[in-house]
């Protein structure tokens, strides 16, 4: 009898665990930001519609674990705007999963990184602000990871 009870304690304490972590692999979250004008970019000549976009720093594509579970891929560059440099993700998709974020660290196991936030969706164009400061040659991968579970899901090497 004692028996029971335990196996029924520890499945109902297990059930609603796996039901939150395996929950995102069922939901798809899209997004489409645009990428933010500069103010160079806006013309001030009534001629001159053309607007221009910010220009790439370094850019990278990503690539996913190749688990069959975590993945990520599209496109990743830096772009350097006015005031303030960002992340861009393009043409982005991701498995969705718990606690994503998005890191720009020195390496795929993100011993050493910034952290510029939670994934706002894992499908579709989003900015990330980089921090002023932050070392571009030295956290030069970007990185989609399950803070929750420390788990990569993919990586883009900016070069």
């Amino acid at each position: 009898m004692n028996k029971k009870i335990i196996i029924g304690v520890v499945l109902a304490a297990l059930i609603p665990a796996i039901v939150y972590a395996a929950s995102p692999l069922f939901f798809n979250r899209t997004i489409d930001e645009e990428i933010p004008l500069t103010k160079t970019d806006i013309a001030t000549d009534a001629e001159n519609t053309e607007t221009m976009q910010p220009v790439a720093i370094v850019s990278g594509m990503f690539v996913g674990v190749g688990d069959g579970i975590h993945s990520a891929q599209g496109n990743a560059k830096v772009l350097s705007l006015d005031d303030s440099v960002l992340l861009r993700l393009e043409n982005f998709k991701a498995t969705n999963g718990p606690d994503l974020h998005v890191y720009l660290a020195t390496d795929e196991k993100a011993t050493d990184y910034v952290d510029l936030g939670p994934l706002k969706a894992n499908i579709g164009n989003q900015n990330y602000k980089i921090p002023e400061g932050v070392d571009l040659t030295k956290y030069d991968t970007a990185l989609v990871w399950c803070k929750q579970f420390s788990v990569l899901f993919g990586h883009a090497i900016l070069s």
